[in-house]
């Protein structure tokens, strides 16, 4: 007897309606989808600090919330459907690699909004889009997380004919110094130092740049930031 009752638990629970099968009840999750995705497209785009910005990533994020969505509305409490989601899945292969941390944070952010509008509880993906959208705006402006001292890497390049001493002009604008490579380059008898040196107020690379220019011999100064959101500006 004990088997027939677990058969009929589990065919009473495969019949229990948990998931909504109204229409209204399916076009409000779905508009709720869509308004989460909408957000949290928004939130990227005031947010993102990376190299290179992707339109087709942005409109993702709001589809993404929607398929979610219809993924778990279509799946239900059925357990065969559920299988058969996953072997259809299986056929498709992502190859796109996710280039930042933070993408791949949005994206499962994204399908975890979709989820939970998909199972009736908009109050959730709502406030979940909010309050995920005020921390990460939070975290972006206040610059949580970044080192309290940027580091350059300062590269030089001038006639190895001429007598150099570079370290008092990069020391009035540097709180630290270390050379990494010299090395010669060029048919010109050019000399390329690379150092690497933590400046003492960021405002003030572009005069370090200039007066470098400056000086006698100099053809060449280039400041690299260990940041990519900035690029090196090159005299």
């Amino acid at each position: 007897m004990q088997p027939d009752f677990e058969n009929s638990a589990f065919l009473d629970y495969q019949n229990l309606a948990v998931f909504p099968t109204a229409t209204s009840d399916v076009l409000a999750n779905l508009l709720v989808a869509f308004i989460c995705g909408l957000m949290l497209s928004i939130i990227y785009r005031l947010t993102y600090r990376g190299p290179s910005y992707s339109v087709t990533f942005v409109n993702s994020l709001v589809l993404l919330s929607i398929i979610a969505a219809i993924v778990i509305m279509v799946i239900g409490n059925n357990i065969a459907r559920a299988f058969g989601l996953v072997g259809a899945m299986s056929i498709i292969r992502f190859r796109t690699a996710i280039r930042d941390t933070m993408d791949l944070v949005f994206i499962f952010l994204s399908l975890a909004l979709g989820m939970a509008c998909g199972v009736g509880l908009n109050a959730v993906a709502l406030t979940g889009s909010l309050l995920a959208g005020l921390v990460v705006i939070a975290l972006t402006f206040t610059n949580f997380g970044a080192p309290r001292k940027r580091h350059y890497l300062l590269q030089v390049v001038y006639h190895a004919s001429d007598q150099h001493d570079l370290t008092k002009p990069i020391m009035r604008y540097c709180s630290s110094l270390k050379l990494v490579s010299l090395k010669n380059i060029g048919l010109e008898d050019l000399t390329e130092s690379n150092y690497h040196v933590t400046l003492k107020n960021s405002k003030l690379t572009e005069e370090l740049v200039r007066t470098l220019r400056q000086t006698h011999g100099v053809q060449q100064v280039n400041v690299f930031f260990d940041e990519d959101d900035f690029n090196p500006p090159t005299i």
